[in-house]
């Protein structure tokens, strides 16, 4: 199958929400026209599971994946990229953004022009201002600051982003997809530029995720750059341990010259001892584990078809 050539692709994950996706299909026809295709990805639904009906109702056309099961918010959208890979056209304009209406469909016209630069892959939003609370914005400067530290890069976008159809089969290719869509995108060498959007309100319900699984969530975004993180990690340690020799040889000398006190000189060796042996065995893990990293990264075609249990069309009513 292959849309109608130029139209807009957006891409969705939903779980246990129909009242806000719902609303989110009506905005889309309103604000981006009812040539818009929906893929909606239901995450295992149980209680609320998407009806293609709501689709159609919308006057959009669309398909709801149906998985077997609870995947995750990343995987998903993992699942629909591969989706959309496999069956749309090289003309189209791919968008991902979330089901709760915190994406506005209003911004998705700024984000998809930007795709009209020739030298742009991807437009990823970046939030002009955010309503959260004072540890989730504390967290998420920690949590910045962190990732740049340990992976070299840095982060400041999340889904919600415009893809071109080249860098659409480019990420669903990646197995990083699978783990963090942002990082992915970072990790892709796609040539990238930022939108500022404003994020808007949810428009019902409340968020499913918790302190705990944005933590996760940021965390995994680091597991897309081990290897990177493993390498940083051991120049750090290899750092420790030689500064550890620097400072045996010191104490060494001072007992030498006579100024080290009664035992100084046993319980400071004995510390540096201890840090450089722990220090240079987990340098001698880091490496390891980095060299078995090595290789990989890229998917079969059409693997997240074991993801699905059905995919239902959904016409304009």
């Amino acid at each position: 199958m292959t849309v109608g050539l130029g139209r807009l692709v957006v891409v969705m994950p939903v779980y246990e929400d129909v009242e806000a996706s719902s609303r989110l299909f009506k905005e889309l026809a309103r604000t981006q026209g009812p040539q818009t295709y929906v893929v909606a990805v239901d995450d295992g639904s149980v209680r609320q599971p998407v009806d293609p009906a709501a689709i159609s109702a919308a006057g959009l056309e669309g398909v709801v994946i149906k998985l077997r099961r609870n995947v995750g918010h990343q995987r998903a959208i993992a699942i629909g990229l591969g989706y959309v890979a496999e069956h749309f056209g090289d003309d189209q304009r791919v968008v991902v953004m979330d089901s709760d209406g915190e994406d506005t469909p209003e911004s998705i016209t700024e984000l998809v022009q930007g795709l009209d630069a020739p030298d742009v892959d991807v437009v990823v939003a970046t939030r002009k201002s955010r309503v959260e609370t004072m540890r989730f914005r504390a967290f998420y400067v920690v949590y910045k600051w962190l990732f740049a530290l340990l992976s070299g890069r840095k982060i400041s976008f999340g889904n919600f982003m415009a893809i071109k159809m080249a860098g659409v089969r480019r990420l669903a290719a990646m197995q990083e997809l699978w783990t963090h869509v942002a990082a992915c995108v970072l990790s892709s060498k796609l040539r990238v530029t930022t939108c500022a959007l404003n994020r808007g309100p949810r428009y019902a319900g409340r968020s499913k995720m918790n302190f705990v699984g944005l933590a996760l969530h940021g965390f995994r975004a680091l597991m897309v750059f081990a290897e990177d993180v493993l390498v940083r990690v051991g120049i750090a340690c290899t750092l420790v341990a030689g500064l550890s020799i620097l400072g045996g040889v010191v104490a060494l000398v001072l007992k030498a010259i006579g100024v080290a006190t009664p035992g100084w000189f046993s319980l400071a060796a004995g510390i540096l001892l201890l840090v450089f042996l722990q220090t240079a065995a987990l340098t001698l893990i880091i490496l390891m584990l980095s060299g078995m990293m090595r290789g990989g990264g890229v998917l079969l075609s059409g693997s997240y078809r074991d993801f699905v249990a059905e995919v239902l069309h959904a016409r304009p009513e």
